[in-house]
């Protein structure tokens, strides 16, 4: 992967709608060059997909929380995992070093919805107890890591 396809992953990560011709027109290359190189990184595995970015509050989910996962003992991190995984309110699951196993972000219509995750959560074979912050606000999110894009500036930026 070099400069130009790091370039292209960056201006899709801020548009994953853009044409070819525009992606081409950011990065200096014709469209048929950035069709074929968004392809090898497809087929390589760098780019995994395309989705929608919707405002969570816009479809009910107004509570947003951090939950830390402390396993048991005899707990598989595997068999955590894949029971955290069955849980529709489970966005996003970290594995991480520490006290914890993992931190999962959790989206729910209420903090009542809240109490109920964290009682499933709970149940799951080999969660030993969980710590839990709510989300009071979220200042940025999900937005695009394009450090080492721009390496002729200060920072990478």
């Amino acid at each position: 992967m070099d400069q130009l396809d790091r370039k292209i992953i960056a201006a899709l990560r801020i548009n994953g709608r853009a044409t070819y011709a525009d992606l081409g027109r950011a990065v200096g290359l014709s469209a048929s060059s950035v069709h074929e190189r968004v392809g090898k990184l497809e087929a390589a595995g760098v780019i995994t997909g395309y989705h929608a970015v919707v405002d969570p509050s816009s479809v009910g989910l107004g509570v947003t929380a951090l939950v830390g996962i402390h396993p048991t003992d005899t707990a598989t991190d595997e068999d955590v995992a894949d029971a955290l995984g069955e849980l529709d309110e489970v966005e996003s699951c970290y594995a991480v070093a520490g006290d914890e196993a993992f931190v999962v972000k959790v989206r729910v219509p209420t903090v009542d919805e809240l109490e109920r995750t964290l009682g499933r959560l709970r149940r799951i074979p080999g969660v030993g107890r969980t710590n839990t912050t709510v989300v009071l606000s979220t200042r940025f999110e999900g937005r695009p890591n394009n450090a080492g894009v721009h390496k002729d500036r200060p920072g990478g930026a």
